[in-house]
């Protein structure tokens, strides 16, 4: 994986480390934006584990990029080998296990990159120690953690008005506006309070560092949420994406993240039968798994509403299905479903090659959890969302996809909860669904405007990565910053 790249000869590359965290929502964008840099001529160098430099190794576009796998703890944690990311666990006590593995990389990270230190450090959030590590050894670190900067300037905003925002909560049967910002968001949720702590005490950290890279184009974020973050934080935000664009052919697309289940020439064939903005795409991302009784709902709803889809599942049903009865199936697939829907649906039993899917002219909208990953592509296609936020900072998302730049509408999902698995309180109803999906597809004024608008925050996320875009010239000014902050401490140390 060492193809040259046309470097800047009069100056000496950027050397550049990043740090991803143990989840395909977190490691697919940060490894494109090393490969972003990569492609400017600069030297990166990706820290990562055994699987997951396996997976890295087949979708990483070939640049002047290096892996770097320390070991994984998976006997001590008593996880099977290979499982290396939330994405690869279906139940609690995975998630808490790969979670208690992050701690036990920090040694090993840390004494790689003291032995060998960088001009800079890009690290996800949750790693926290980076701070006093980039510290030590006198060097910037940037930080992404894989939100919108409108996301963390709702949850900045909350935090600030947490009294009046709890009052207001109270009074209005849990309804409440956010203050302060620069649009009136209206919640009908409030994050769970382990959610709230976590956010207050890696945000807090995250402050610290030089920076903050964002996965999105300054168009959809807003130029006035930039400069509302930069004003309240005094913290500095750099967007580089939609990041999922430098993919350019439909391999590297379909290569993105893990290897997918069902063969892209099939997916595609398949699509390629259906007319133009005919199909609802339904995925809620890698960390979210819901009850069979919400599964049944989905299956109902969308039926009921007559469209055609590709629904994608968790693994875990494919795992299932083997040995799965009819009877069982029917616990979360109405009886006769597959059958019925043959030629109208597909249902996809783990990773789909999402981008390809999104990227194709039959789609006509995105069921969505609101993950950031899944928004920003759904947005560089421009295809409509239909909102269903579950946990993390996903409600956030909805209200910047349906409020702020009204490009989707909401199933009306109200039920925020601190992780995706398990059972939840309530489930959203076929009805919903149903209508949630007519009021997208079936052509009205409402529906053509919200289409017309997603499709022209389409262009300008394709506009924004190319040379002269807003993401362009973000990065290239970023590359500059950091090659002024290494020179003055090379003329440091030389006149030390």
């Amino acid at each position: 994986m060492t193809m040259k790249v046309n470097q800047e000869p009069e100056e000496k590359p950027l050397k550049l480390y990043f740090i991803h965290y143990l989840a395909a929502g977190h490691m697919i964008p940060l490894c494109d934006i090393a490969t972003l840099f990569a492609s400017r001529g600069h030297h990166v160098t990706i820290i990562t584990t055994p699987s997951n430099a396996q997976i890295l190794q087949k979708s990483i576009p070939s640049h002047n990029l290096k892996l770097h796998a320390v070991k994984f703890p998976a006997q001590e944690l008593g996880l099977p080998d290979g499982v290396e990311s939330l994405s690869a666990v279906n139940d609690i006590d995975g998630l808490i296990k790969v979670f208690q593995a992050t701690a036990l990389l920090q040694p090993p990270i840390e004494q790689f990159i003291q032995d060998n230190p960088p001009d800079c450090i890009v690290a996800d959030f949750i790693f926290t120690w980076v701070d006093d590590l980039a510290n030590k050894l006198s060097i910037p670190r940037l930080v992404f953690n894989g939100f919108s900067l409108f996301a963390i300037c709702a949850i900045e905003a909350a935090r600030r008005n947490s009294d009046s925002i709890s009052a207001d909560a109270a009074t209005g049967g849990g309804s409440y506006i956010i203050p302060d910002l620069p649009h009136p968001i209206s919640m009908k949720a409030t994050p769970p309070k382990e959610i709230g702590e976590f956010f207050e005490s890696v945000l807090e950290i995250e402050l610290k560092s030089h920076g903050l890279i964002v996965n999105s184009f300054a168009e959809l974020d807003g130029e006035e949420y930039i400069e509302y973050y930069e004003r309240t934080t005094g913290h500095k935000a750099w967007h580089l994406g939609p990041v999922s664009l430098i993919r350019r052919t439909e391999q590297e697309k379909a290569e993105r993240g893990q290897k997918s289940v069902v063969s892209v020439d099939e997916c595609v064939s398949w699509l390629n039968s259906k007319p133009l903005n005919s199909v609802v795409y339904i995925c809620f991302g890698s960390l979210c798994q819901f009850s069979d009784k919400q599964l049944y709902e989905i299956a109902s709803g969308i039926e009921a509403s007559g469209y055609r889809f590709v629904w994608v599942v968790p693994e875990k049903k494919a795992k299932e299905e083997e040995e799965e009865s009819e009877e069982e199936k029917e616990k979360w697939l109405p009886k006769g479903f597959e059958k019925r829907n043959r030629e109208k649906g597909m249902i996809v039993r783990g990773w789909a090659p999402q981008v390809v899917i999104l990227g194709h002219r039959a789609l006509g909208a995105f069921v969505t959890h609101c993950g950031w990953n899944s928004t920003v592509e759904a947005v560089s296609a421009g295809v409509p969302m239909i909102t269903w936020p579950v946990h993390g900072e996903q409600f956030y998302n909805e209200r910047l996809i349906t409020q702020v730049r009204g490009i989707g509408v909401e199933v009306g999902a109200e039920e925020w909860t601190s992780i995706g698995f398990g059972e939840r309180e309530k489930v959203v109803s076929r009805e919903s669904i149903e209508k949630a999906v007519r009021r997208l597809m079936d052509g009205g004024d409402e529906a053509e405007q919200i289409r017309r608008r997603a499709e022209e925050f389409g262009v300008k996320a394709r506009l924004a990565v190319q040379d002269g875009g807003s993401s362009h010239n973000n990065l290239t000014a970023l590359i500059d910053d950091l090659k002024q902050l290494r020179d003055r401490k090379v003329v440091h140390e030389s006149i030390a």
